[in-house]
Order: structure tokens, then sequence, then C-alpha cells
């Protein structure tokens, strides 16, 4: 490299972006994904054997995985070949294979192709992998936000790992945010910035999980207190304040504590209004969450939990509404599956309640605590050999469907407690047909010749 190419190469990292300059460039800069890429894992292993296989990276976006790429492709000394699925096509993959060739016979280098966002391929796009891949020419890595299953033709897939990486937590990130305050030679250590902790805070909340986006505000945000620091003349730039923050990528902080009081006032808010019937301020509540940083998740186990303790079988669907709403924000992510959220939100509040499960299994729980490990009736039991059957297992059983209705004079629980009730379903709801059925069964059951064991 020429001294012209050196300072050209030098003056344009420094307009290079925050984000882009602090990519790990080793395995063990990396940071987050031990599973993937920690001591021991596949493809760790794979590096320390200069054994790379074609691999499929699944996660959401800023988890690292262009940056896992490149780093593949840098300690294997591999040609490496960034490609995009949503500007090349055919053509352009034919002219990488071209370039695979030459490269392996020319400096006898493998190619790492890095295919990013693999899912916007069509069929035919992916076809033209399939040979290249299977005969070794180039190593595969497609990098992909949507599941693989469902994406990436099969054909191709069973020709690939697929590695799946996790949302970056929130430790993650504060990792990122420190390397990139104290690292002179790419962050922004020469500056001698301090963050703040509410500062630090509300950019973690707000980079949900993706490593690009705290490094963008942070970089933004510095922007602005050196800018001041230079104003003044000032040997030291005054600490990066949440306001800094704030003004740099244009949302307010809103008063949420993840792990303090906040958290469980605002919970127990949304889990009231749901119990009140009230969707206005149910919606308002899961909104202010939402928008506090919340996890998502968080907020759907407590809907589905809901759903069984408040609603019950007043209204069966809504446990299955519950747990769709969440399997859906799991589909779309941040910000199209918050409407599913507040879609289950809706229906959950407008829904008939009834804790009658609830106190029921509550009842019972207390009893079987009380009562431990009474023995199941004969009658009941499983008889599968005839020592069993000689000892009077099975004896007397009736079989439901034999009788009218299905319903026969049976005791199904311990002796001890025979005739006791736990379940009380109310008139409200589905649960009235369920209270209907039982007290015409238990007439029925009454009436019966049969006496029960």
């Amino acid at each position: 490299m020429d001294i012209f190419d050196y300072h050209a190469q030098k003056a344009a990292a420094k307009t290079m972006p925050l984000a882009e300059r602090m990519r790990p460039r080793s395995i063990d800069e990396f940071v987050g994904q031990h599973q993937a890429v920690g001591d021991g894992s596949l493809i760790r292993h794979a590096i320390e054997a200069d054994r790379v296989f074609s691999m499929i990276l699944w996660g959401p976006p800023g988890c690292g995985k262009t940056t896992l790429a490149r780093i593949i492709a840098g300690e294997t000394r591999s040609h490496f070949v960034h490609f995009s699925a949503v500007l090349s096509g055919v053509k352009e993959i034919r002219a990488v294979i071209e370039e695979a060739r030459n490269q392996q016979k020319m400096y006898r280098k493998r190619t790492v192709l890095f295919v990013d966002e693999i899912h916007r391929f069509n069929k035919a796009q992916q076809d033209a992998f399939l040979h290249h891949v299977e005969s070794g020419l180039i190593t595969l890595i497609g990098a992909t936000t949507e599941n693989p299953s469902f994406e990436v033709i099969a054909p191709l897939l069973s020709r690939c790992r697929v590695i799946t990486l996790d949302q970056l937590g929130e430790e993650d990130i504060s990792a990122i945010i420190e390397l990139a305050l104290h690292d002179a030679q790419r962050g922004l250590g020469a500056f001698e910035l301090e963050l703040h902790a509410k500062a630090r805070e509300h950019i973690i909340r707000i980079a949900d999980g993706d490593g690009r986006v705290a490094l963008n505000s942070l970089e933004v945000a510095a922007s602005l207190v050196i800018s001041k620091k230079k104003s003044k003349s000032a040997a030291i730039a005054d600490p990066i304040t949440l306001k800094d923050v704030e003004a740099a990528i244009q949302q307010k902080a809103l008063v949420y504590d993840k792990a303090g009081e906040e958290h469980y006032n605002i919970i127990s808010a949304l889990h009231k209004s749901l119990r009140g019937s009230d969707p206005d301020a149910a919606l308002y509540w899961l909104a202010r969450m939402l928008a506090a940083g919340e996890d998502p998740f968080y907020i759907a186990r407590r809907m589905v939990r809901f759903a069984s303790e408040d609603i019950g079988n007043a209204d069966p669907q809504a446990l299955g509404i519950a747990m769709n709403a969440m399997e859906a924000f799991k589909f779309l992510g941040h910000p199209e599956g918050e409407l599913a959220l507040a879609q289950a939100a809706i229906y959950l509040a407008t829904a008939p309640k009834s804790n009658s499960v609830y106190t029921a299994f509550g009842q019972v729980s207390a009893v079987v605590k009380k009562t431990g490990t009474l023995p199941v009736p004969l009658h009941i039991r499983n008889a599968p050999t005839r020592l069993m059957k000689d000892l009077g297992y099975a004896k007397g059983y009736k079989y439901a469907h034999n009788y009218q209705d299905a319903v026969i004079a049976q005791t199904h629980l311990p002796d001890k407690l025979k005739g006791q009730r736990f379940y009380f379903p109310t008139e409200r709801g589905f649960e009235k047909a369920i209270k209907n059925r039982l007290d015409r069964w238990r007439e029925l059951m009454r009436k019966s010749k049969y006496k029960i064991p």
C-alpha cells in the first residue's frame, strides 16, 4: 500500500459510522451469542479447525449476523464476498461464482459468500447456489430475520446448518457501549466521555437488542457533547446526559423502571384494567409499557395468565387469543407485532369474566397439600396384567359411553374425598352453559339405578 492509499483509508475511517468502526475483528472480540460462538461452540470449533461449513444465521436485526460472517472469513483467511439479496439477481450470482473459481485456481483460496437477507431471494436465485455449495466451491453464509424453514428452499437448507442468534441482552448492549466509549483508536475514547446512568439506560431501551442502533444513538449524542466542548474549549467534555440522548434520538424517556416499583405499578394497572372490563385503560397501559421498553413477551405471558385466571371458561377462546397474540409477536416483532398484543388486550378486557378455574385450582392444591398421596380408587386403576385384575384393579369400572349422555354415577376421587367439589362455574358467558350441563348430569346421576362404587 502506498502512502496515498494509507492516508485515504485513514481519512475514510474517520467518517465511517461508529457502528462500522466498532465491528469486532475476531471471535474473541464478539459480544454476546455465547451459545453460538462461545467456547466449545460449533462455529468456534469450525474456525479453529479451519473447517468452516455453509450456514444460515437466523436472528433479529443488529444481533451480529454480518459481523460474524466477516469474522469467519477473516479468521479462516478466506476470500469474502458480501452479497445483498435485495440488490442482486442471478446475473450477479454467476459473476460471484466465476470470481470464486478464479480465487480457487489462482490463489488456492476458498470463497465465503455472505448473502444478506437471503429470504428475499426467489426460488430460481436460491437454486443458483445449490451445486456450488454442494461442490464446496463456495461456503455460503446466509443471514435472515425470517424463519428459514419458510423462506429458504429445502434443498439449500439441507446443505446448510441453521445457527440461531438471539436478540442481544441489556448486558451485551451495555458492554458494546462501554467498548465504544473507551476505545481510543476506533471508538470515542480519545474524547474522554462519561455517560450518565440514565442516559445509558435510555440508549439500551431504545436499542431494543440492536447493537447497531445503540452505537448510532451513542454517536449522535456524543457529537452533541463534543461540539459543546469545542465551543467552550474545555479540556474534558461534559458528561453525556439523558437530555443529550433524548435530543439526539428525538425520543423522550418515559418514567419506567423495569426492575423497580413503577414496573409493578403499571403491570398491575394493566391487569386490573383487563379485569375491570375497561379496554381503553388496558390499551393505554399496554402502550405505556411498550413505549417504555418493557419486554413484549413479559406482557404477553401476563395476558396468557389473565386469560385463565380472570376469564377461564366464561370464554374458553380467550386463552387461545392470548397465545396467538404471543406467537404473532414472535413472528412479526416490533412494531407490527404490537397490534396483535393490542387486539388481545381488547378481547380480554371485553370478554365475560370468571375466576372459577383460579379458585378451584387454588382449593384443590390446598387439599392435595393437606391430604398427601391418597390412593387411586381400585375401579379406575389401570389393569394391564392378570395379577392386577385379581387384586381388584378396574373391577366395577363403568365405561361412560355405554350410558345415557355418556354420564354414569361413578366416583373418580379418592375415597377420602368422595363427593367433594372444587369447581363452581358462574352464570357468566360460556360458563353458564357449563353450569347447566353439570347440573343436568348430576340430576341424571342422582336418578341413576347404578350406585356410586
